[in-house]
């Protein structure tokens, strides 16, 4: 990302305070537990529980997750914990935080670099106007750089997504240097409003999107 890489240069080892989305209020999230169905857990092969729990989300998208995970905050910033984490209900670019989110219209609308509202065409959903912590190591930089991989996902039965992966890079601070990688998965519905962020390579996310059923 251009403003990112120029910024990366002057930037010390101390670390720079980061700006960060504020909760912003949405639609009410609903989240029941209810076993699996045989088709359902056959989808979720991958993950190691049998049981799902129903996440009903904006426009009627229902999600089946894995019993396992967890989910917190709500409107339309939720975030959905699959593994270890040490501060579940903090801000967005929290790191060592094994998790996906899922973003509604009012994260959308200042959810592009430098708080502008995202656009999946312009850039990845990056609400900061520096360089955040890497995700996995809150002493390196994340540097997102051009999209890898464009297209379309289904999310259920008649709903495409605009798909897109962007490569993601940690750097330290002090000079630009390369330590780790990643892949940020952003599947984003511009009809409902519906945007679901992945830095974690969250297994079995595509298919459970996939099969989302609309209500």
């Amino acid at each position: 990302m251009s403003l990112q890489c120029a910024k990366i240069d002057t930037i010390t080892a101390m670390m720079r305070k980061m700006i960060t989305l504020a909760a912003v209020a949405g639609v009410a999230v609903s989240v029941v537990q209810a076993p699996a169905s045989a088709s359902t857990s056959s989808a979720l092969s991958a993950s190691s529980s049998t049981a799902t729990t129903p996440l009903s989300l904006r426009g009627g998208l229902t999600l089946e997750l894995p019993s396992s995970w967890h989910v917190y905050g709500g409107g339309d910033q939720i975030r959905v914990v699959t593994g270890a984490c040490a501060r579940p209900k903090s801000h967005y670019f929290e790191p060592k935080c094994r998790s996906f989110w899922v973003m509604g219209q009012q994260a959308i609308k200042t959810g592009g670099e430098g708080f502008q509202p995202y656009n999946p065409n312009k850039g990845p959903f990056y609400p900061a106007v520096d360089v955040a912590q890497c995700a996995t190591d809150p002493s390196l930089g994340q540097v997102l750089g051009k999209a890898i991989a464009v297209g379309y996902r289904a999310v259920g039965v008649g709903h495409r997504a605009q798909y897109r992966v962007w490569p993601g890079r940690c750097v330290r601070y002090d000079n630009g240097e390369q330590k780790s990688t990643f892949n940020q998965r952003e599947w984003y519905l511009p009809k409902e409003r519906v945007l679901i962020v992945d830095q974690w390579g969250t297994p079995g996310l595509p298919t459970i999107l996939k099969n989302a059923v609309w209500r």
